[in-house]
Order: structure tokens, then sequence, then C-alpha cells
């Protein structure tokens, strides 16, 4: 029997992208089982036109559609009342399907057609590797990187491997720090092994940086993390149009503030000492440009101090199986 796939897309005014994104999905040449979409309370038509993709495939809503693999794939919308976050909408996802491995994707993301049959094929040779990427190009730009995996500096600070370089640097496979949570596909196995609390994502998230704490996790639980060049997917990336100033205040709030709730629960041991006179001159030239430019993105902490309690009972938890 093959391992079995199921692809989850979290929605929230995707309208304009959601089509081609699962049009490619279903032309994919590994067999999907399941495809679940968490649309979070979208004000825009996203809703309809899932609706309309699922109907045009089936005649049927909710039902079946053969794919081009000839699996017969189930397509799950489940509309939520609220904006629930990244974070907690796919974890509702993952509750919801029971397959060997899961495919996290952006909306916004077109996958060539053997993107999962690369990764599931390299995962399922080597059982170590919980978690797998492709080259995931710029839309806009296909010959120009997106994202490799995830890449972490010395300091905490993690990147999106080889974004901005042209792709024909990156067209080496190999083990990576991370994945990014564009178009990452993640192990059941491992869900379950580092999932924390019933949550695989950490919900005190919402959303920024999740897919960097579950990698950071991952690795601490013994998991690897895969790039294999051969996947390829385009990535829009529409929210980091333009300048950091023109980004709404709740993006940069939840991207400053997660990278401190990611430090607080994973970081352990004395090694970290050694990095303490770069992280101290970091830390002041960023705080400092904050406080003239950008106050406002400091109203973050109350978010931090509100959810500590919660983030020292996962820290605990995530030693606490680093002891086993």
């Amino acid at each position: 029997m093959l391992p079995t796939v199921s692809v989850h897309i979290v929605t929230y005014n995707s309208a304009e992208d959601i089509e081609e994104c699962l049009d490619a999905v279903m032309q994919q040449t590994y067999g999907i089982q399941q495809v679940v979409i968490i649309d979070n309370a979208s004000s825009d038509d996203t809703v309809d036109r899932v609706n309309s993709f699922i109907e045009q495939a089936s005649n049927v809503s909710n039902s079946s559609i053969t794919s081009h693999s000839g699996t017969k794939t189930q397509i799950l919308l489940v509309p939520n009342q609220e904006n629930t976050g990244f974070a907690p909408a796919h974890n509702q996802a993952i509750q919801l399907t029971d397959t060997d491995y899961v495919l996290v994707l952006n909306p916004d993301v077109q996958l060539q057609p053997n993107y999962v049959e690369r990764l599931v094929d390299c995962m399922h040779q080597n059982p170590k590797i919980g978690s797998a990427t492709g080259l995931l190009l710029l839309k806009t730009m296909p010959d120009i990187v997106d994202s490799t995996g995830i890449v972490m500096n010395g300091i905490w600070r993690a990147f999106d491997r080889g974004a901005g370089e042209a792709a024909e640097q990156w067209r080496k496979s190999g083990e990576v720090f991370g994945v990014s949570g564009a178009a990452a596909v993640y192990a059941r196995t491992m869900i379950k092994d580092i999932t924390i609390q019933g949550e695989f994502f950490d919900e005190d998230f919402f959303a920024y940086k999740e897919d960097v704490d579950v990698a950071w996790r991952a690795q601490q639980l013994g998991w690897k993390a895969y790039y294999c060049s051969e996947a390829v997917g385009t990535h829009e990336r529409g929210w980091k149009k333009g300048g950091r100033r023109e980004q709404p205040i709740f993006i940069r709030r939840m991207s400053y503030i997660n990278r401190y709730k990611m430090i607080y629960k994973n970081l352990n041991g004395y090694g970290w000492l050694r990095q303490l006179p770069k992280l101290f001159i970091y830390e002041l030239l960023t705080h400092g440009y904050i406080l003239l430019r950008e106050p406002k993105v400091l109203g973050a902490w109350k978010s931090f101090w509100h959810q500590l309690p919660s983030l020292k009972e996962k820290r605990q938890a995530i030693w606490n199986k680093q002891r086993r």
C-alpha cells in the first residue's frame, strides 16, 4: 500500500489564488486522498469559488473528485465563523484527517505535478525525515528563489533559505533546519510525536513563525527536515509586497513577538551564552529602531505576558519529551 496524503489549505480572502492552487493539487501525479480547506471567515468570495470548483469537478458539493492520478479525492470545505489564525486552522485540518502525510499548503502556491510524489518518495525512504519541502520560486520571477527551507542564525533569527537568489544555485538536495509552511509535507508520525497539548502548530502564535517553531521543536526531538530540489512550486508572496512600513501593524507585531515566544519555548542549556554579545548588539539596534520608527510594534509584548503561563507549560513539555 502506498502512503496516503492529504492537502490542507487555510484561506483568508484568497479568492484570487484558490482556484489555481486547487487545480494544481488535482494535477498531482501522486494520489491525494483528501483536500481540506479551512476558510477563516473570508469577506471576499473565496468560499463561493471553492464551492464552484468542487461543483464543476464533481457536480456534488463536498464529494469525491477524480484527480489527474486517477485517485478519488475527497474535498472538504470548512467555513469558520471567525478568523482563528493560521496555526489553529491548520490544527483543525490535521484533526480532520488521518493520512500518513500532510501537505500544508498556502493558497497562493501553485505546485508542479510531481511535487508531492518527489517529497513523499524522499520521506518514505528515510523514516527519520519528518518534514520536507521543494524548491519554491517567486511566481512573478520564476528563476528567483522564494524558499528552499528555513535557516536560523546564531541569534535565533530565521530566514527563508536562498530567498532572492538564482534558482540555479539551489539544485542540490539535502537536509535543512526546517521547511517553510507555504508548501510543507509533514509525516503523521512526526506530527503525533512533537504535538504539545494537542497542538502541532502552537496556537499561541496565531500566525507567522509557527513553521519555524515546529522546525526547532522537531529538531530537538530527533527529527530531520529535507529539501528536495526536484520538487518545484511557485509562491505569490502577496503580503510581502512593498516595504516593511507598508505592512499592517498586526503582521509586524506577530512576526516580531513570535520570535521571542519561540526562543522562550525552545532554547535550553547554556551554550547560547557565547552568542550573548551578538544578541545584545542586535537587540539594542533593533529596539532602538522600533522605539524611534515603529513604537506600536512593542504593544505585542502584551500577548507575550498574557500567554506566558501557557508558554511555560509548553516549554516544560518539550523538555520532558527530550528526556524520554
